[in-house]
């Protein structure tokens, strides 16, 4: 997984998935481990907040300390949902586009978060450039990444060599687009990226099937909140979390424009009927059903 800087990337995308109703029902003790992972880690108040693949907004009702809320993802069937269910909340904005082109000037975020996305991307060196571009210096970056050094991998391995070779940087591709890493990939690459190390914690550590069976998600996802940071830094849980100062220099203050042109890279764009268009080189995206769509600009 190298990075490709100018090349065309293949994206992951979630257009017209059954995902809210198909994957996450009998995975509440999961979304509820994730939860208590981010109240911990991003920062409570600020300006603006973007959830960089945010699907159908799942996550959204964590970000309450933030005057301005970006949801933004690839997906506009996933975005849909997520605006059916908050247009009604004026501080949240949606945004379809893909993470090697954030739509935002340079460090206009206080917070990024990105939670169940690094698990899809194919180039993590380009993909955190950009997210360090986008963050204020000083701002925050909570990532989560799918740990291939998990326990049941360790284990797996140990007793039948049929599991990744683990102790390799490489990242695992198990499925297309599917990539599990070793924690120090991950970490090595945020450091690389002008990001510095500031917590890490360990998440769905009782993610069995026999256990979520037996005992109710409430009382799981207590027991992992209290296990998340002791475990932290031994790579034994399958999901984990890492938050991120930006170190870059400049005052800590957030760029008070928002929107750049995916195109040429002005900040100078402006509403024009149904659409935001930029106005150094005309590009144009569409404004519809209550968000805007990055993804391939006329």
């Amino acid at each position: 997984m190298h990075s490709s800087r100018g090349a065309k990337l293949v994206i992951c995308s979630y257009e017209n998935s059954r995902y809210r109703t198909a994957f996450w029902p009998g995975r509440e003790y999961e979304d509820r481990a994730e939860r208590i992972a981010l109240r911990h880690m991003v920062p409570g108040r600020g300006a603006r907040l973007c959830d960089i693949g945010a699907g159908f907004g799942r996550l959204a009702d964590e970000y309450h300390g933030y005057e301005q809320v970006i949801l933004l993802d690839y997906s506009w069937s996933m975005l849909r949902d997520a605006v059916r269910r908050l247009h009604r909340d004026p501080r949240f904005l949606f945004v379809a586009a893909d993470l090697y082109h954030l739509p935002f000037a340079d460090s206009a975020l206080d917070t990024a978060v990105t939670v169940r996305v690094l698990h899809h991307v194919v180039d993590i060196p380009r993909a955190l450039a950009e997210v360090a571009r986008v963050v204020r210096p000083q701002g925050a970056y909570v990532t989560e990444f799918a740990n291939k050094r998990h326990l049941k991998a360790r284990l797996r391995r140990w007793f039948t060599g049929r599991a990744p070779d683990l102790d390799s940087l490489e990242p695992h591709e198990y499925l297309r687009l599917h990539f599990d890493f070793h924690p120090r990939f991950i970490t090595d690459r945020l450091r690389a990226s002008g990001f510095a190390i500031r917590d890490e914690r360990a998440v769905s550590a009782f993610r069995l099937a026999a256990l979520k069976r037996v005992f109710p998600p409430r009382l799981l996802s207590g027991l992992d909140g209290l296990v998340q940071h002791p475990l932290a830094g031994l790579g034994l849980t399958p999901s984990i979390f890492v938050q991120s100062q930006s170190a870059k220099p400049g005052e800590p203050v957030i760029n008070r424009a928002l929107w750049r042109c995916i195109r040429c890279g002005s900040t100078d764009l402006e509403t024009a009927g149904e659409a935001l268009a930029c106005r150094a080189c005309s590009r144009t995206y569409p404004i519809r059903e209550g968000g805007i769509d990055f993804r391939d600009p006329r």
